[in-house]
């Protein structure tokens, strides 16, 4: 329904200073598919709706953009990446990125695409290990826009070492009873379900921590056994992070997801399509960021002449034009592989999908990162007013350099599972 070629809606700028674009010109599309380029058209178009004024507003008030939600998921967007008799699109991860960039790149920022974006990577073990009759009835409505998920993995005490996580759910008749807290739980307090990687058994000689651990999908009901704690951060205020109690939450069993045990595995699924979606998402504020910085430069005369025309000015964006576009080619290069691997390609291993996705993540990461800031001391004293927006994106773009793994623990994965080196941590 949304691969038809769309146009863009394009408004005239109020004033040159801060002309919005529905997405950013700079970018090199030559290298995307057909479908991936008509899926940022569409995507484009429906961002167009909320320019920056929307995202400042939401990110002073903290209040969650469900109008964005709503629109993406009147247009089957939430379902990309899921099976079409379900509602979704069944396309794959590389257009899946393409969609988060552009959402991100329009503007919305980090804010506007993790407010969709657990819905899709987190859907992604559902997908391939959940039941058809599971799948039906938790997809379809998700897919509708009537559900959300979250994604509950993270501990206050584990933090990136997920086998000595410590919530439990134990097996009580028909039902689990889950205790133990998750943290940084993004968008917990909308949601109405969550993705929960537990503990359903102890470690032993025959059981390594790896078949520990179990994957449910579970309804979010606040009561005296389930209860969130908003985290104040410093950026994307639009979306909320949560710490999440239980206390003897009861679930049915029917919320496991494939075997007990077998949980660890499964999200590993979800985690390299996570590291993708994350890089297209760092990629789009770059993008975002480095026009307005651009376009600022070219306007802003000083001396008699734009500024644009110094060297001091030009090539640091020259610099960070360049490592953009190198980080997208590692981008969808993961993508790539992730799709063909998901597909089954026999030449392919989960290695080499991690190594590419980790790589994409961390360059895509530190990218987004320079362009903003060099959007912020381009712009001078005006990019550190609210209005011109870049310092908003400043604070977020330290989003994907944190999560959803640091650079440190990606550097360590290469170290060790690329280069061959001894563990290090």
């Amino acid at each position: 329904m949304f691969l038809r070629p769309l146009r863009y809606l394009v408004q005239k700028p109020p004033r040159p200073l801060v002309r919005r674009r529905c997405l950013s010109t700079l970018i090199a599309t030559t290298n995307f598919t057909e479908t991936q380029l008509t899926v940022r058209e569409a995507v484009g178009k429906i961002c167009a709706q909320f320019p920056d004024e929307y995202w400042a507003e939401h990110d002073e008030t903290g209040e969650y953009p469900s109008e964005l939600h709503s629109a993406l998921a009147k247009d089957g967007w939430i379902g990309i990446c899921l099976p079409p008799e379900l509602g979704g699109a069944g396309l794959g991860i590389s257009e899946a990125t393409m969609m988060l960039q552009t959402i991100s790149e329009s503007g919305a920022g980090m804010a506007g695409a993790q407010s969709v974006h657990a819905n899709i990577y987190a859907t992604q073990p559902i997908n391939k290990f959940a039941t058809p009759s599971q799948k039906s009835q938790w997809l379809a409505p998700l897919i509708a826009g009537q559900t959300r998920t979250c994604f509950g993995v993270t501990e206050p005490n584990s933090g990136l070492d997920t086998l000595s996580l410590s919530t439990r759910a134990e097996r009580v008749g028909d039902t689990y009873r889950i205790t133990g807290s998750k943290i940084w739980i993004t968008n917990a307090d909308v949601a109405s379900h969550m993705v929960l990687l537990a503990r359903t058994s102890q470690p032993s000689a025959s059981a390594p921590p790896s078949q520990c651990l179990s994957l449910f999908y579970i309804p979010l009901l606040t009561s005296a056994s389930l209860s969130l704690r908003p985290i104040q951060k410093l950026g994307a205020r639009a979306i909320s992070a949560n710490e999440v109690f239980f206390d003897n939450y009861e679930v049915p069993a029917s919320c496991l997801i494939g075997e007990e045990g077998s949980g660890f595995r499964q999200i590993l699924h979800g985690m390299n399509a996570e590291r993708c979606l994350l890089a297209g998402e760092a990629l789009g504020l770059g993008y975002a960021a480095l026009e307005k910085a651009t376009i600022y430069s070219r306007e802003r005369k000083v001396f008699g002449h734009a500024i644009g025309a110094n060297q001091s000015i030009q090539h640091g964006l020259a610099d960070c034009y360049m490592q953009l576009e190198a980080a997208k080619l590692a981008t969808y290069h993961a993508a790539a592989l992730y799709d063909r691997l998901r597909e089954g390609d026999g030449e392919l291993s989960a290695k080499d999908v991690g190594a590419a996705a980790n790589t994409a993540k961390y360059l895509a990461a530190e990218a987004g990162f320079r362009a903003c800031e060099r959007a912020v001391m381009t712009l001078g004293g005006m990019g550190y007013a609210k209005e011109f927006h870049v310092e908003r994106y400043l604070r977020e773009s330290l989003i994907p350099r944190i999560a959803p793994v640091s650079r440190e623990m990606v550097l360590n994965y290469v170290g060790e599972k690329v280069l061959g080196l001894p563990k290090s941590y």
